[in-house]
């Protein structure tokens, strides 16, 4: 599980493998293990270090002063760094999440989080920073390069700070419409529901949120009692296409609500058909533009 090719070294940092290569030969930044056969590999040690010279790039800092600085002194530059009048990019802010995920620190993960809504709010914090970020953390779990802990204590913190941005949100407006949240069943990854939970809110509508692995028999209980106007889901699982186009068509058909919003990744829903009842959506942007039309 510790041991990455440079293409997987190169996936997780977002750094290429080439510059890697570059420098590692002109600066010594990375020193990789060596399989029998010579090949290069790299463990956690090293991608940690790796994330941190990335995140210090454009800091007033050459590469090769970087390269040649131990690794605690890096992270106590990165300290220095999270400041609201330094500049920091998007990139900086995914590298030390990574960071934070891979060695358990939670006071480091807070600071980076505080800092990126300060910089950009929660929706862009969301777009440019959490789910790029999650997207790699996702991407090491399946290539079997990142503990299932890592991957949850990271997915809990950021969960627990969407709960607090909802919290802090007013009641919803008198006689505005109902929305039902939720995950079908084998779908467990709440994020995107939850800032969808926040947006929803925000605009001043009512959100009953029903969270992952919802059974479909208990989905047709709450329709039944709650009478939604609206109803959004999301399917990050892989399921085969078939499977959920006919979960799709009996809820649409079944279920009394004007309005159901499906969040898939664009190669799934270009394989599946809307209707009149159902809508897929493509991006955070889309359905913030679909909040802020209702709302006119």
């Amino acid at each position: 599980m510790d041991s990455f090719s440079i293409s997987e070294l190169s996936q997780y940092s977002g750094i290429k493998p080439h510059t890697i290569r570059i420098w590692e030969k002109r600066y010594h930044a990375l020193k990789p293990n060596r399989s029998r056969g010579n090949t290069r590999h790299y463990d956690s040690i090293q991608l940690k270090r790796l994330l941190n010279i990335s995140g210090l790039l454009g800091a007033d800092y050459k590469i090769s002063e970087l390269c040649a600085m131990p690794d605690e002194k890096l992270k106590s530059l990165h300290g220095a760094k999270l400041n609201p009048t330094v500049p920091a990019t998007a990139d900086y802010f995914v590298s030390q999440l990574i960071a934070a995920a891979l060695t358990y620190d939670e006071p480091r993960f807070v600071n980076i989080f505080s800092h990126c809504l300060l910089r950009y709010g929660l929706r862009e914090a969301y777009v440019l920073v959490l789910y790029p970020a999650l997207t790699r953390i996702g991407l090491m779990w399946l290539n079997d390069s990142l503990p299932t802990a890592n991957e949850h204590f990271i997915s809990n913190l950021i969960r627990q700070k969407l709960y607090t941005a909802i919290d802090s949100l007013p009641p919803p407006k008198p006689g505005s419409p109902t929305w039902i949240l939720f995950l079908p069943e084998n779908e467990f990854h709440e994020i995107g529901l939850l800032l969808a939970f926040y947006l929803i809110r925000l605009s001043g509508q009512k959100v009953i949120y029903l969270g992952g692995n919802v059974p479909e028999s208990s989905l047709r209980e709450a329709v039944n009692d709650v009478k939604p106007e609206n109803m959004l889901m999301f399917f990050v699982h892989h399921d085969l296409p078939g499977n959920i186009k006919k979960y799709l068509d009996r809820i649409s058909r079944d279920l009394n609500v004007q309005q159901i919003y499906v969040a898939a990744k664009r190669n799934l829903s270009s394989q599946l058909k809307s209707n009149k009842k159902l809508r897929f959506l493509g991006s955070v942007n889309e359905f913030d533009q679909l909040l802020s039309n209702q709302n006119v």
